[in-house]
């Protein structure tokens, strides 16, 4: 088997089971540990996975998040939920801006729904999905595309925004701690306050299990968000914690 197969098989392995060993994949392709840890070195430095002790794992980390591939997986009824309370928030004719990430891709697809609309995106799956929609007048970020978080990043993605303006930002993270919310990648965050400065009204869209979590880079306070919705309450701790900070959350509801 060609090292690309393999690579594949083993990222087939991270979407079915979200981590591997590296003891299970040398038995299993019939190659040395040696040749496995090259795999997986090569999936690091690709941004697909993150190596811990003995094997691979595609969970969040303080410096990782997982390929776009991967996410676009999981969790879809969550996100349907919170795009479509997100949806509500849209009025036919307005002027909306939306982040990268899958829950945002999964908002994206409902937009037709709201038009006529003007869609501000530095999103790849939203721009397919909406390219060839009438009603939509469909704005591309441009820069430099990231295939990890399937969207359009750098200087000139930032440039673009800031000669922009919208009625509102939609917005997400993996991860909120306290009031504040976090991001693993220093382009990524620069692009989403692009957008928060640009917009009217922000709302941020996050999964419950992303609460109770820190990442490598502040991206914004909570209280800078109109709304925050998630699809259904983190633990008591936590929105203890989101009490005494006067934040409020939108809980989705099924």
């Amino acid at each position: 088997m060609k090292r690309e197969e393999r690579k594949q098989l083993i990222m087939e392995l991270l979407g079915d089971k979200g981590g591997v060993e590296v003891e299970d994949l040398s038995q299993r392709f019939f190659v040395s540990k040696m040749t496995i840890h090259r795999d997986l070195d090569e999936l690091e430095r690709e941004g697909v996975l993150r190596k811990v002790r003995g094997g691979a794992t595609i969970e969040a980390g303080m410096q990782f998040e997982s390929d776009f591939r991967f996410r676009e997986r999981q969790g879809s009824e969550d996100k349907e939920l919170i795009a479509r309370k997100a949806l509500e928030q849209i009025e036919p004719g307005m002027t909306v801006m939306i982040n990268d990430g899958s829950m945002a891709a999964v908002l994206g697809s409902m937009l037709p729904e709201k038009r006529p609309l003007t869609v501000i995106t530095n999103n790849a799956a939203i721009l397919d999905c909406l390219r060839h929609e009438s009603g939509i007048s469909l704005i591309a970020l441009g820069g430099c595309y990231s295939a990890k978080f399937n969207g359009y990043f750098g200087v000139l993605t930032e440039q673009n925004l800031a000669s922009l303006r919208a009625d509102i930002a939609f917005l997400s993270t993996p991860a909120v701690s306290g009031n504040k919310a976090f991001h693993m990648d220093g382009e990524v965050v620069r692009a989403k306050r692009a957008m928060l400065k640009g917009a009217a009204k922000s709302c941020l869209m996050v999964h419950h299990g992303r609460f109770d979590r820190v990442a490598l880079h502040l991206l914004a306070d909570l209280e800078e968000f109109d709304t925050i919705i998630t699809d259904q309450l983190p633990d008591q701790k936590v929105c203890g914690e989101l009490d005494r900070g006067g934040i409020k959350l939108t809980v989705a509801n099924h």
